[in-house]
């Protein structure tokens, strides 16, 4: 039921998101175009991944066709990845709109946004053909349990017979690019963001930079911290395999519900957006009784 219960608030926490910024033009700018692609990346990657989740911890089912695994496999790593980078993407943008405010215009338009994120698919998708691709010329003879959640990549090539070098590459440039890259990038950003703050002379401007900072911030937190504190846990050998399972996939599952609730809540932008929508649907519906 937990699960269920995610997935729900995930699917309107995050269409009311799309559907916000889809209806106020004040927020058709690049900041958003992000966002939304954010609000798209994580109700797919939920729905990539809950209803197995369900049909593996509800319904006690522990079977998965082949050419279902990595289609699995594909889904579940394409729309996390894409998570990650873009929270990179935003890290950008802020980055830009704090260090270069007067040529934030210039330099960041909704098309270079949309090229952005565009791009970011692609690679994403490329990459991700060649890790199934790798996957597919793998023989299982040992077993066939996958000690994961879902088809996870490592946990699946790990199980091979034969070489299984080039999987062990291709897993290792994603945790680069798709970890410990976005990580690094985000914390270089804000140190630039910190030293352009120190720069303004009133503390009221800097409060007022550092706020459009915050929701940012707190989607990092919560994306990062619970896989950085399950892996080093598990590299340590002070977690158990299936309390790393669970702690794992809660980490997985749970951003995707809390991002659109913190957008809404700490992002004045989008507050005004839906208060704009309420009184407007008001009018109308006070024009309609008369």
């Amino acid at each position: 039921m937990f699960f269920c219960f995610v997935y729900v608030v995930t699917v309107l926490g995050n269409c009311f998101i799309m559907f916000i910024i889809y209806m106020d033009n004040s927020l058709h700018t690049p900041k958003y175009v992000a966002v939304f692609n954010l609000a798209v990346v994580d109700l797919c990657g939920n729905t990539a991944l809950i209803p197995k989740l369900i049909d593996t911890f509800v319904f006690n089912s522990q079977y998965i066709r082949y050419e279902a695994c990595l289609a699995n496999m594909f889904f579940v790593h394409f729309f996390s990845f894409n998570q990650s980078l873009t929270l990179v993407v935003l890290a950008y943008d802020r980055f830009v709109a704090i260090c270069f405010p007067l040529n934030y215009n210039i330099i960041i338009t909704n098309t270079v946004m949309l090229v952005i994120v565009t791009v970011v698919w692609i690679l994403t998708v490329i990459l991700l053909i060649i890790a199934i691709v790798l996957i597919t010329r793998l023989s299982f003879c040992k077993t066939t349990v996958i000690n994961s959640y879902f088809c996870d990549h490592g946990p699946v090539y790990r199980m091979a017979c034969n070489d299984n070098s080039s999987n062990n590459f291709i897993a290792i440039l994603c945790t680069v690019l798709y970890f410990i890259a976005p990580l690094v990038v985000i914390a270089l950003s804000y140190m630039f963001i910190i030293f352009a703050l120190l720069k303004i002379a009133s503390k009221d401007g800097r409060l007022k930079a550092m706020k459009t900072c915050t929701s940012h911030l707190i989607l990092v937190a919560v994306f990062y911290l619970p896989i950085c504190a399950t892996y080093l846990a598990a590299f340590t050998g002070t977690i158990h395999p299936n309390a790393r399972i669970i702690n794992t996939s809660l980490a997985t599952v749970i951003p995707p519900m809390l991002n659109p609730i913190i957008y809404t809540l700490k992002t004045e932008e989008i507050m005004e957006a839906i208060k704009k929508l309420f009184k407007r649907n008001q009018i109308l519906s006070h024009t309609r009784h008369r």
